[in-house]
């Protein structure tokens, strides 16, 4: 920051472009978007007023610029590499003690975009942050470094090569465990009843499929199987594709695998449920003023048997598109309680290339239920079995059981 300027004056400056840009965002049509797990969809956004500065930001401003300069002069090391318009930025959404709601500078949030798309540099895996302030585990996606060093919904990150992290810190611990692929990363684990461990990861290109399907012959009858790891920008005409040409093979019911499935697109959701359920509401959200937005689909639907897996891994869009289904009958739910998020972020881009994340809604299932921090429980419950290997589908008693169902 150029010496000739108070700091206290570049910081309100700082803001006012931040306000300036919302601003000039409603008119630009910029792409602010929502999502419930990891993907975006365009929502609008109400630009703050511009005018209201009072003397309390005045006294902020000044605070912060005494502060600064104060460690600057006095700290023990030196600072001259440190960001502290960053932090400052991230304090302020600190403050609202939410760990969905987070400023990310701009490599953060390039990454972030990068993960949303489905192809990054990493080992797999899909976070939130815990109640307890510890990173979590949601689930490894298939066929990627997490998954094949075993890491299993429910562990708990507490270090990354060696540094201890946060939940309060989970994008710089997300910046850690990505980067180049066949680079080394060690993860400490904490997991219920056992000792804390390492896990050295060998990084990998990560490239998502969304969607993968094949038919499970039974003597009486075909069954279609079809299996969505994440609700990306492109899982809707995926499942459309793949469910069509199993309609075509003569399919006569139907296994939606959700398991491990740690969300993603609300829009793709919606559009997913409305082609699988007929007429009714999907999912409705409402903001802190109350104002309700209902998500309904039309009469088009399946018409055949249906089974829905589920797991503690099942979380966000996931939970949305299982409650509509148990909340109207639809389907029957096998498997185990899904993770719990009830939350709607808002992402928005500034102008620097930097961008946040903002909890903007709560969402309900049809019938009025607030899932976050509970989950679902299914219609049938049955935990996995220790004896399980995904090469062995014989071995997958939920999946068995689904299989049961149908064929009944």
């Amino acid at each position: 920051m150029p010496k000739t300027i108070k700091r206290s004056t570049a910081i309100a400056l700082i803001f006012l472009s931040v306000v300036i840009t919302l601003v000039l965002s409603i008119f630009v049509n910029f792409a602010i978007q929502m999502y419930v797990g990891n993907i975006f969809d365009p929502v609008n956004i109400v630009s703050q007023n511009e005018s209201n500065k009072d003397e309390s930001h005045d006294a902020t401003y000044n605070k912060a610029d005494k502060l600064i300069d104060f460690i600057e002069k006095n700290y023990y090391k030196d600072t001259s590499d440190i960001n502290f318009d960053t932090g400052i930025y991230k304090g302020i959404f600190r403050s609202l003690n939410d760990p969905y709601s987070i400023y990310m500078d701009a490599d953060e949030f390039r990454s972030f975009n990068e993960s949303s798309e489905g192809s990054y540099g990493g080992i797999g895996i899909q976070i939130e942050p815990g109640k307890d302030n510890l990173i979590t585990v949601v689930s490894a996606f298939e066929d990627t470094p997490g998954e094949r060093a075993g890491l299993i919904n429910g562990d708990k990150i507490i270090k990354v090569n060696g540094q201890e992290v946060y939940a309060e810190g989970m994008d710089e611990a997300i910046k850690m465990m990505k980067g180049e692929p066949g680079t080394d990363v060690t993860i400490t684990i904490l997991r219920p009843d056992e000792d804390v461990f390492d896990v050295e990861i060998t990084r990998a290109k990560i490239v998502l499929k969304s969607v993968k399907s094949h038919i499970i012959d039974q003597s009486a009858q075909k069954i279609g199987y079809i299996k969505i790891n994440s609700f990306d920008n492109k899982v809707y005409q995926e499942f459309v594709d793949h469910f069509e040409k199993l309609e075509a093979d003569g399919i006569k019911s139907l296994i939606i695998d959700l398991r491990n499935n740690p969300g993603g697109s609300l829009d793709q959701c919606v559009k997913l449920a409305d082609y699988i359920l007929g007429e009714q509401l999907i999912v409705y959200t409402e903001n802190r003023a109350g104002t309700r937005n209902d998500y309904q689909s039309d009469s088009r639907k399946i018409d055949i048997p249906y089974v829905v897996l589920v797991n503690g891994g099942s979380a966000s869009a996931s939970e949305i598109l299982t409650g509509a289904i148990k909340d109207t009958n639809s389907g029957v739910i096998i498997g185990e309680t899904t993770f719990g998020k009830g939350l709607v972020q808002s992402v928005l881009p500034l102008a620097g290339e930097d961008g946040f994340k903002i909890t903007t809604a709560q969402y309900y299932t049809p019938n009025g239920s607030y899932i976050h921090e509970k989950g679902i429980e299914p219609n049938i419950v049955i935990k996995q079995s220790e004896d399980y290997d995904a090469d062995d589908e014989s071995t997958d008693v939920q999946l068995q059981k689904a299989i049961e169902v149908l064929s009944n």
